[in-house]
């Protein structure tokens, strides 16, 4: 099993003034998946701007050990796929770290095979549960050999000989469960599928249309949607441009805003609009956010961001918008501290089985910091301090959480005092570049 590294502090402070412009890393959900369907097509698959980020790699050496051909040819990751129905059973455990995603959504495309694979990760992804990605997977015949309980890793999973299609109505709005269910639906005969009242990210049905799936979406008179995957088929080698990342770009986008006297660029963000959920709030925040140069590019939009300094004001942020931004909230609440008056944050439920207990995580960090809010069940209110003073001074916690840890780095950058983070470590997950990246705007990091 992964073992965590030595803890390595990091602390930001007061940095008026950030400008400059910059690129975000390419989004982490887009690589993955094109690290997947690129290693089930037939033919050759051409990825650029991908994630290099420690989750995404172990998804392409999880590819790799299961028989796909993927190598770094410049800047340029080259797969050449084993064909759809064609993995082979690994010979080692697959350890994906803190892969949450990767870790998921592996489950569902190894499912259907019949073969015998061992998931096992880090410290903080052994904690989270599994249950709801397995749960559907059962129905299909997949049996779960080992668990640790609550259905946590490491988790020994057996396929069976032949898959059985089902229909599935997604009990919570989940991204990774949707796509599980689908990506085991690759390898089983007949029609998977899955029905989804709440919309989440949907990149899983745009690139799997895109390598030749037969796939189709239909909206009912309630506004569910109803994907259906024909198993079995043929999936294309493509040619993929992966656009900057919105989780990403949501620490950058939020130091312009809150630190003094800052005008920042952030370009080839991705505006799928199931992920631009932050942007919308910011800007009923108050926010100068200017949109600009958006262009298609791999069938999603992307556009540049031009964010300037802003006078935020509290909102009360609803919760169906909670699937189009539920990595953000921790930013969001940074935000929501300079922000005049109440930020009410409902419905995000779904922060306690991330990472780290995310909710508990932010509150526990912005308290630390003289911050004033409320933690519920599945609430989070936030009243904020527009001139950052009595704020910082404390040390946050991070749980092994790289959102955690570059959220708080953010709050130090329009805070009276410094802020530590106890690891930094963990941020190189998704954004290796995180803290020069920072750097490079001015921003006071060390």
């Amino acid at each position: 099993m992964t073992t965590n590294l030595q803890a390595r502090p990091a602390l930001s402070r007061f940095s008026p003034g950030l400008t400059g412009t910059v690129r975000v890393p390419g989004d982490k959900s887009i690589s993955h998946r094109s690290l997947m369907f690129g290693s089930l097509a037939s033919g050759v698959t051409r990825i650029t701007g991908l994630l290099e980020g420690e989750d995404v790699l172990r998804t392409a050496e999880a590819m790799k050990t299961m028989g796909a051909a993927i190598e770094r040819e410049g800047g340029t990751w080259v797969i050449r796929g084993t064909g759809n129905g064609c993995l082979l059973e690994p010979k080692e455990p697959l350890d994906f770290g803190n892969a949450g995603t990767g870790a998921r959504l592996t489950m569902g495309l190894v499912g259907s095979y019949d073969m015998v694979t061992r998931f096992v990760g880090d410290a903080s992804l052994s904690k989270r549960p599994m249950g709801r990605v397995l749960d559907p997977l059962r129905q299909m015949g997949v049996q779960v050999e080992e668990a640790a309980p609550g259905d946590r890793l490491p988790i020994t999973l057996r396929g069976p000989k032949h898959a059985a299609p089902i229909t599935y109505r997604v009990p919570m709005a989940s991204a990774q469960v949707k796509s599980a269910v689908l990506l085991a639906g690759l390898n089983t005969p007949g029609i998977t599928t899955v029905i989804e009242p709440v919309m989440t990210r949907d990149h899983t049905e745009k690139m799997l249309a895109g390598f030749g799936a037969e796939i189709e979406v239909e909206v009912d008179a309630e506004g569910a949607r109803h994907i259906r995957l024909q198993g079995q088929g043929t999936l294309k080698g493509q040619e993929i441009a992966v656009p900057g990342d919105p989780s990403s770009a949501a620490f950058p986008l939020v130091a312009g805003l809150i630190a003094p006297d800052s005008d920042i660029t952030i370009e080839n963000v991705l505006m799928n609009p199931t992920r631009t959920g932050l942007i919308l709030t910011l800007q009923e925040m108050g926010a100068d956010i200017a949109i600009v140069n958006r262009r298609l590019a791999g069938g999603e939009e992307v556009a540049d961001l031009r964010v300037r300094s802003s006078r935020l004001k509290g909102v009360e942020v609803p919760p169906e918008r909670a699937p189009a931004m539920i990595d953000e909230y921790p930013v969001l609440a940074v935000a929501a501290s300079f922000a005049e008056g109440e930020t009410r944050m409902l419905g995000i439920e779904e922060l306690r089985v991330k990472e780290s207990d995310r909710l508990s995580a932010v509150a526990d960090g912005l308290k630390a910091n003289g911050v004033d809010c409320t933690e519920g069940e599945a609430t989070l209110a936030v009243r904020g301090r527009p001139d950052g003073k009595g704020l910082g001074g404390g040390q946050v916690a991070t749980h092994l959480d790289h959102r955690i840890a570059m959220s708080f780095l953010v709050l130090g950058l329009a805070a009276e005092k410094p802020v530590t983070v106890d690891d930094r470590s963990m941020i190189a997950t998704s954004f290796p570049e995180f803290i020069p990246l920072m750097q490079r705007l001015g921003a006071e990091i060390e």
